[in-house]
């Protein structure tokens, strides 16, 4: 299932307080999914790292009562009341032991003497044995209490979510360009950094700290592998060297259109990047000296940055002269 798919299936499990596990590969953004519909709910959120605990830690620790008793202290970890979301983050890399201690949390809602409050619910996420993560395989009696919910990459969803989060436009127009390397992992070629969404957010904090030509390429090779970093930095020197588009949009009949296919495209998603109602004009002029593919990709990403441009005048005359390529 895409990140949105997933997303909305969990706003139906949270509501009927379902415990759910999310399977992906590493990197591919699976406890943001799940921070983002606690955000998108209103919920708290408490992210335990299964993982790290030892299976004492979900017990809490014994205590004499004054009349003899002995009772447990659960951990201050877990809530105490409200609404929100425990997750339960790698939880199949956890010990043996410590997902069995999970299995009355989860499904009873209880440990030992203490009780998840009524507006919570559990969700778990980890990797897939297949990936030759860390993994441990998930006791039949815990993975039943679960819905299992797979987790695919989704480059437009991504692209949505990197419009929103001050992704480097660089980096954006890349993955435009070349979809197929936002997710490239094979756990057969053993690499120590590969291409995913986690490591291509890393890639765009590298850029805001403009890093010195001499370690950019290799900083990139470090994050997501040699391949990846090799074309990105290649399309860099490109996209760097490309008209302002500020001046694109101040003189759209004089600029010099790029022979070279790369070169077109990343000029098409610098200047999208700057759509505005008063740019439409501008848009539209410089979207009628481009080959059709690109003048389309060009208004297309013009229109998703700000819809007001297609109630532009120079939007209606641009589309009513290229219906044939548009219908």
């Amino acid at each position: 299932m895409t990140p949105k798919l997933i997303a909305n299936s969990l706003h139906t499990l949270i509501k009927t307080k379902q415990p759910t596990f999310l399977w992906g590969p590493p990197g591919v953004g699976k406890s943001q999914v799940v921070a983002q519909v606690a955000n998108e709910l209103d919920l708290k959120l408490i992210d335990l790292r299964a993982v790290l605990l030892d299976p004492v830690d979900l017990r809490g620790l014994p205590r004499i009562s004054d009349d003899g008793d002995a009772s447990w202290c659960p951990p201050s970890f877990l809530p105490k009341d409200g609404k929100g979301i425990l997750f339960l983050d790698e939880l199949n890399a956890a010990p043996p032991l410590v997902q069995a201690a999970c299995y009355q949390l989860v499904l009873d809602r209880k440990l030992g003497e203490y009780a998840l409050p009524e507006g919570w619910t559990v969700i778990a996420a980890g990797n897939r044995e297949s990936d030759k993560a860390v993994t441990h395989r998930m006791p039949s009696a815990l993975a039943n209490r679960f819905v299992h919910l797979d987790f695919e990459v989704s480059t437009p969803d991504w692209l949505d979510w990197a419009a929103t989060n001050n992704i480097a436009e660089e980096l954006l127009a890349f993955i435009k360009f070349r979809p197929g390397l936002l997710h490239d992992f094979d756990p057969a070629r053993n690499e120590k950094a590969f291409p995913s969404p986690r490591s291509w957010e890393f890639v765009s904090g590298i850029i805001k700290a403009a890093p010195s030509p001499e370690v950019e390429y290799e900083l990139f090779k470090g994050t997501v592998g040699e391949g990846a970093a090799a074309e990105f930095s290649g399309f860099c020197k490109i996209y760097r060297k490309l008209p302002d588009p500020e001046f694109v949009l101040k003189s759209p009949d004089k600029v010099t259109i790029p022979e070279d296919p790369a070169t077109a495209y990343a000029l098409c998603e610098s200047v999208a990047s700057k759509a505005a109602p008063e740019h439409a004009e501008s848009i539209m002029v410089f979207a009628s000296r481009l080959p059709a593919e690109f003048a389309v990709l060009l208004v297309r990403n013009a229109v998703k940055k700000d819809r007001s441009i297609v109630e532009s005048d120079g939007f209606n005359r641009w589309a009513t002269a290229n219906s044939d390529i548009l219908f």
